[in-house]
């Protein structure tokens, strides 16, 4: 369990800079896209965490090695936990998004857009997009040690 967080911190900190340093300089689709593969690592990390805890809290034998499975158990073992669903979502439709067809705009400029279409539906990953979702993905590791080691008391 500790293991699998310390992955995907490490990940976190690769994930920082491309999005921050690589991406500044660089601007081309194919950093967006490896910034995109490597936070859902940075997922795949955290879930299988959450699937470590609850084997140790004996709420499941064993867990599948297919990542779609491994969702659709944490979203049964944990119905009530309305965040981790939509991360579980997000990670879904991260996954579609790194799988499909892509075209790529205003490459190495500021504006540079790496456009997909999942289910009929357009979706443009900027450079903007991804420091957003880059802050969610910590908003998730933070929310999965919470989770799994309770909140950290406060320090003054």
């Amino acid at each position: 369990m500790k293991e699998s967080l310390d992955k995907a911190v490490e990940e976190l900190k690769r994930i920082e800079h491309l999005v921050f340093v690589s991406l500044k300089y660089t601007r081309t689709a194919d950093v967006l896209k490896s910034i995109l593969q490597r936070m859902i690592n940075a997922f795949s990390f955290g879930f299988e965490a959450l699937l470590i805890y609850a084997k140790e809290q004996k709420l499941i034998t064993d867990y599948p090695e297919n990542k779609a499975l491994r969702c659709n158990l944490l979203k049964e073992i944990y119905p009530d936990e309305k965040r981790l669903h939509e991360y579980i979502d997000y990670y879904l439709k991260l996954r579609k998004i790194i799988r499909a067809e892509y075209t790529q705009r205003e490459e190495y400029r500021r504006h540079v857009t790496m456009s997909v279409v999942i289910d009929g539906e357009p979706i443009d990953i900027t450079m903007d997009s991804v420091k957003e979702d880059f802050e969610m993905l910590k908003e998730f590791i933070k929310y999965v040690k919470e989770f799994i080691f309770g909140k950290p008391e406060e320090e003054y």
